[in-house]
């Protein structure tokens, strides 16, 4: 059984029992969380929920960990004219666990 959910304006796919790197969500770790945002819904029979048929699902997860991932430069710079720039750039992340998907 799997799910495909959005936060933070992205997608992902869900399975119970893994962690997932998403947009910073607010909450201390231990939390517990659900998503409502549900775009399909998988269960083992292998039949497919998607759109209105998946308007009532919820993926429920509980929070790991805050952290930031790794930096990445940004390098501006313009031929002729002297200019250079260099700015370095961390996205923060928040790592959840998926306890369980409700279809």
């Amino acid at each position: 059984m799997y799910a495909v959910i959005e936060t933070g304006g992205k997608q992902y796919r869900v399975v119970p029992g893994t962690s997932v790197k998403i947009e910073k969500l607010a909450g201390d770790p231990g939390a517990e969380i659900s998503f409502d945002k549900v775009l399909a819904v998988v269960n083992d029979a292998g039949e497919l929920k998607a759109g209105k048929d998946a308007a009532g699902a919820k993926v429920n997860a509980k929070i790991e960990i805050h952290g930031r991932g790794e930096k990445l430069l940004v390098f501006k710079f313009k031929r002729k004219k002297q200019y250079r720039k260099t700015q370095g750039h961390r996205q923060s992340f928040t790592q959840v666990m998926v306890t369980g998907i409700e279809a």
